[in-house]
């Protein structure tokens, strides 16, 4: 009867340590899930801020602004363009207005 005591007791023991084991994990995983949401979040917000930003940064006007100052750039028109042939050589062409629609 005392060898069956005896392994109750450390069946006892064994599921306690078990039991003990398992709620310490299970806090340290809802701990790192915590961490891990509250990350998430702080990323999510980043990323809302940045999209935000670049859609701050590509309005026409300010993209218009950086092209004329920064680039030197121009708007295009018909006195400035040049046109290419199929050799690949620069062709002038001069613009024709369409014609004029005849009336009855």
């Amino acid at each position: 009867m005392t060898r069956f005591n005896v392994l109750l007791l450390l069946a006892i023991m064994a599921t306690a340590i078990f039991l003990v084991r398992t709620q310490y994990d299970s806090r340290r995983l809802f701990t790192d899930y915590d961490r891990a949401r509250s990350e998430a979040h702080k990323l999510e917000v980043e990323r809302e801020r940045l999209d935000l930003e670049r859609r701050a940064q590509a309005t026409p006007l300010r993209v218009e602004k950086i092209a004329r100052e920064q680039l030197s750039m121009r708007t295009i028109t018909p006195a400035i363009t040049q046109y290419v042939d199929p050799t690949g050589k620069p062709t002038s062409m001069t613009l024709t207005p369409p014609p004029k629609e005849l009336k009855p």
